[in-house]
């Protein structure tokens, strides 16, 4: 029997952009034949997959999940939104989902899980229903929050079935106090995260090059006023504080459900009506597609082109 070596591996995922696993896999079953192994992996429908993924995939669905003390999003992506009406993938959204937990975020391990139901890889379920389907899919990223005492709580925006949609929030609360009451209030600030789109919990969290770029955009404005340069520092560092950070920052924005008080003020009132302490200890958002750069299509340049005019 032919011994399949790694470049021989190689050669083959270059020539056909299939997985290292699926190249090794189709070399064993065809004594290293490299031909061979194409007309393998093609009878297959892998190389079919491989075809596909090139193109933009920015559409999908987020799935969530959350039970007590520990929830889990996944963000699995397709071509087009008629793909996210389809129950197959529905279904394989959020089975992707439910395995998330267990990956604790790392989505290389995720993709390595085995599917639900299934001896096979979440990985090759995935590439089976590319050349099912016929788009290419992704399985973007996955994250896990939780809490030793308290709660998460879930919500999802522009819901097409139960746990799945477009953003996904959870939000996790630290307290002894009732379950039930923390849960509803932890609902209302991931409706609150989903519409506001916070970037940090506090401003310690974001990222400083974030702050210096708006930092510099503030000093531009603020030398123009010929003030004196402490002034201007002094100008630069309150306007941070007052307009970007209540912008971007959980705790310090303006609560969406009564429109009056910030988060951190809404959290201090729900305090005293739960009577014991609560901590917002963290917030995962995932918008779909949100960071792809997508395609835009010129349909009337497409048309022109088919008709054979300029």
């Amino acid at each position: 029997m032919t011994t399949i070596t790694a470049s021989m591996v190689k050669d083959l995922r270059e020539r056909t952009g299939v997985g290292m696993m699926d190249c090794k896999k189709a070399l064993n079953e065809n004594d290293g034949n490299i031909d061979a192994a194409i007309d393998w992996l093609r009878a297959k429908g892998l190389s079919k997959a491989a075809k596909k993924s090139d193109r933009v995939a920015a559409e999908g669905l987020v799935g969530v999940i959350a039970s007590g003390k520990q929830g889990a999003l996944a963000e699995v992506n397709a071509e087009t939104d008629f793909v996210a009406r389809n129950e197959q993938f529905q279904d394989m959204v959020r089975n992707i989902t439910s395995l998330a937990p267990e990956a604790t975020g790392d989505t290389a391990k995720l993709l390595a899980a085995t599917y639900p139901g299934k001896a096979e890889s979440v990985e090759a379920v995935l590439t089976e229903a590319i050349a099912t389907i016929g788009e290419n899919m992704t399985l973007r990223r996955s994250a896990v929050v939780s809490v030793g005492e308290g709660v998460v709580a879930d919500y999802v925006h522009n819901k097409v079935s139960d746990g799945l949609g477009k953003i996904g929030v959870l939000v996790a609360l630290e307290s002894s106090g009732d379950a039930d009451k923390l849960l509803a209030f932890g609902r209302q600030l991931a409706m609150h995260v989903a519409a506001a789109a916070p970037l940090a919990l506090t401003p310690d969290e974001l990222d400083s090059d974030t702050i210096e770029k708006e930092r510099a955009i503030y000093l531009e404005q603020a030398q123009a006023s010929g003030k004196p340069q402490e002034i201007i520092e002094k100008m630069v560092e309150g306007r941070l504080r007052k307009e970007y950070f209540q912008q971007v920052v959980l705790l310090q924005q303006t609560f969406v459900v009564d429109g009056k008080a910030t988060v951190e003020q809404a959290v201090k009132a729900f305090e005293k009506e739960l009577a014991s302490p609560v901590k917002v200890a963290q917030f995962v958002r995932y918008a779909l597609g949100e960071g792809i750069e997508k395609k835009e299509d010129d349909f009337a340049a497409e048309v022109a082109a088919a008709a054979g005019t300029n």
